[in-house]
């Protein structure tokens, strides 16, 4: 992803709000854009992960044990978890409508975090907003 009209995309997404014009380049060449079709699973609960993903457009639903427990759109992020952790996903992420996304594989995450400590910190207000809310999941 590359391009003044990506780096114009991304620092419309509160995630990388705080970035200024140079380190938003250097994302928009550091993430890749991925396009899932409608019904396409992202992330498989329990088996397939390892990569952070940003929705840029379209819908996706997290499923835990065959439930939906949220919705995530534009400007929302899926993936960290088991990114940083190595561990698989807890949830399938389905696309539920065309899903596009930046993508970061795993293992660069915790470098572009530690990079980006702006966007660390909204990611982390971000988690810290789905903990307050997950009693809502059960």
């Amino acid at each position: 992803m590359a391009g003044s009209a990506a780096v114009e995309r991304l620092a419309q997404l509160a995630l990388f709000a705080d970035l200024r014009w140079p380190e938003l380049e250097a994302v928009a060449h550091t993430f890749e854009e991925e396009v899932f079709g409608e019904g396409q699973r992202v992330l498989r609960q329990g088996i397939s992960g390892g990569a952070f993903y940003v929705v840029l457009e379209g819908e996706a639903a997290v499923v835990i044990d065959g439930h939906e427990r949220a919705r995530l759109g534009r400007g929302e992020f899926f993936g960290e978890i088991s990114a940083l952790t190595g561990g698989v996903p807890v949830a399938d992420v389905r696309a539920e409508t065309l899903l596009r996304c930046l993508s970061l594989p795993g293992p660069q995450l915790e470098a572009f975090l530690l990079d980006h400590p702006a966007v660390m910190l909204r990611m982390l207000q971000a988690e810290s907003r789905r903990l307050r809310d997950s009693n809502r999941w059960q």
